[in-house]
């Protein structure tokens, strides 16, 4: 990751190819129900170690956010979509006993709406987004694919919606040349 601190510039994310985004989260419905949402509050903070302890998983960085006293989510990035589904379905893994538990809970008719839960996956092709940091950390996006000045891509949003990285000539189609 980048610097923590806030720099006196304005940047831009330096990702290139498609930008995968997972947002996960949780909504106590009863607060009084503890023995139900207190397990699934606790076991996300255990995947991140875990996930943060295994780089080549697959998750770049994250941010850790709350809505509201009932809701808390996490908005991660990815490698790829398909390091995202193999963390999900690895037997191994800290997710995997957090969904039998909940899957044990709910055969068992012991789920009531007690706590909710819900995730968001987008994979974003290149040239459907775009960013930009002014005076601030490396953050989010930046956070997860480093931050470049923002005259690499474009001072204005519709120019970095239209950045396409350079390929070398190798892989140019034939006949034509890099600009």
């Amino acid at each position: 990751m980048g610097r923590r601190f806030a720099v006196a510039e304005r940047t831009t994310a330096a990702a290139e190819g498609d930008v995968v985004v997972l947002l996960i989260g949780m909504r106590i419905n009863h607060f009084w129900a503890v023995h139900h949402w207190l397990p699934v509050l606790v076991s996300m903070p255990r995947m991140l170690r875990e996930l943060g302890r295994r780089p080549e998983r697959g998750l770049l960085t994250y941010l850790l956010l709350t809505a509201s006293p009932r809701t808390y989510y996490v908005v991660q990035y990815w490698e790829s979509e398909e390091k995202l589904y193999a963390y999900a379905h690895a037997p191994d893994t800290v997710h995997h006993r957090a969904w039998a538990f909940v899957n044990r809970k709910e055969r068992a008719g012991r789920v009531r709406g007690h706590v909710g839960l819900w995730h968001e996956t987008y994979v974003v092709p290149q040239g459907n987004y775009e960013s930009i940091y002014a005076d601030m950390p490396a953050f989010g996006l930046a956070a997860a694919h480093g931050r470049i000045p923002l005259e690499k891509r474009g001072r204005r949003a519709k120019d970095r919606f239209a950045y396409r990285p350079r390929k070398p000539a190798a892989e140019q189609p034939e006949g034509r040349r890099p600009r």
